[in-house]
Formats: structure tokens, C-alpha cells, sequence
């Protein structure tokens, strides 16, 4: 899979990082901002209190 994905780029192999590392941040941008507090919504928390 990773390897058809290095091929599917263009360009030298410095721009094909470049894009890979472009692309791997907007993925875990979009992670952070949107999917993991739309799931956390549907998750209800536990009700947990610390005690000593």
C-alpha cells in the first residue's frame, strides 16, 4: 500500500516527501479537530471521582 502510494506522486523524491509530510499532518489536523471530538461526543464519559 505504501508503496503504491510513493509511486502514485509526482515529481523528485524531495517533493514526494514533501507532499507526504503536507498530507500526514492535514490528516492528523482534521483527526484532532473533527473526528476525535465528534466521537468523543458520542462516548459517554465515566463518572469518576478520586477520593483519598
Amino acid at each position: 500500500m505504501y508503496a503504491a502510494l510513493w509511486r502514485s506522486l509526482p515529481g523528485p523524491v524531495w517533493l514526494r516527501l514533501l507532499i507526504l509530510i503536507v498530507l500526514v499532518a492535514a490528516v492528523l489536523t482534521a483527526l484532532a479537530l473533527w473526528v476525535f471530538p465528534w466521537i468523543d461526543s458520542l462516548i459517554a464519559p465515566l463518572e469518576v471521582t478520586v477520593e483519598e
